[in-house]
């Protein structure tokens, strides 16, 4: 399920409530967040155990700030109200940085939220 923060205080509660949480750091003027936006949208009903939680860094750059987002789109992965590390090829990450085609991105998915 695809959530857009629109209010700050929600994010606590989204990302504390939900299992699994993707926070995806994006801008609406950023081509590549869009790009990864469409590939949310084209996978988000074959993840109904993953919430994808869109975060407009020129709204709320406080949240982005905490997170240390310098560069989008950034995606943070939570579980279980814990932030968790991202799992690309084998490596472990803080976060998700830039874009992948859309079989790399649900091997990421896969590797961080279910196994």
């Amino acid at each position: 399920m695809i959530k857009i923060l629109k209010n700050a205080s929600d994010f606590e509660t989204i990302v504390k409530t939900d299992k699994n949480v993707l926070v995806d750091f994006n801008a609406t003027w950023c081509g590549p967040c869009r790009m990864m936006g469409r590939i949310l949208q084209g996978i988000e009903n074959d993840y109904s155990d993953i919430t994808f939680l869109k975060v407009d860094t020129d709204d709320f750059p406080e949240i982005a700030q905490i997170f240390g987002v310098v560069s989008i789109p950034d995606m943070v992965a939570f579980q279980d109200g814990k932030r968790i590390r991202v799992k690309i090829n084998g490596a472990e990450e803080d976060a998700l940085v830039g874009t992948l085609p859309e079989d790399s991105f649900r091997t990421v998915l896969d590797d961080t939220f279910r196994k």
